[in-house]
């Protein structure tokens, strides 16, 4: 008799169980290289409640940034969105997702090189899961190169250590929505 569900045995793999942070909003992962400035890009948006920086789709239960940059957990660096699907519908969130970083790079982006840094959506429901597919095959025609996004259920997400949530905000970067400020990467 097999398992059904992966996470009984190792809690990373379970499925991301954590409700939303606020009624009539959802949630949404994604991974696009270095977790501060995506955060900082959907912090910005209308629509977006709060943000996590974190880490996801691994086997190590509690994973430390040493370890995920280390490379042997398997966890990406991810952004965890809390979003008014009114105000900001998914297709807003792919859309930023896509214009953030580069999805031809396997494993990197920038000088950013490790499996953390990989390109990916994390979905939670059927209907987010079939709006990034066909998002991706949307995006597919504007590169020659071709996009090497995983598109997987949002499994387990472990916070990343305080200081590394809202970084650049804490550095002095504007957070306000609508915002167009550059956005640097490192303070």
């Amino acid at each position: 008799m097999s398992d059904s569900n992966p996470g009984a045995a190792n809690p990373a793999l379970g499925l991301d169980a954590d409700a939303a942070a606020g009624e009539g909003l959802e949630l949404a992962q994604f991974a696009a290289g270095c977790f501060w400035s995506v955060e900082l890009t959907y912090q910005r948006l209308p629509g977006v409640a709060r943000t996590e920086v974190g880490y996801s789709q691994g086997h190590r239960h509690e994973p430390t940034y040493r370890e995920v940059c280390g490379g042997g957990t398997g966890h990406a660096e991810v952004v965890r969105v809390h979003y008014d699907p009114k105000a900001c519908p998914y297709e807003v969130l792919l859309d930023v997702f896509w214009a953030k970083h580069n999805p031809t790079t396997l494993n990197r982006q920038g000088n950013d090189v490790g499996t953390q840094y990989r390109s990916g959506i994390y979905y939670y429901t059927a209907e987010q899961e079939k709006t990034a597919r066909d998002s991706l095959a949307e995006k597919q025609k504007e590169w020659k190169e071709r996009i090497v996004t995983e598109i997987l259920p949002a499994t387990r997400f472990y916070p990343a250590e305080e200081y590394h949530q809202r970084y650049l905000e804490k550095g002095g970067q504007s957070a306000k929505k609508s915002c167009n400020d550059p956005i640097r990467c490192y303070g």
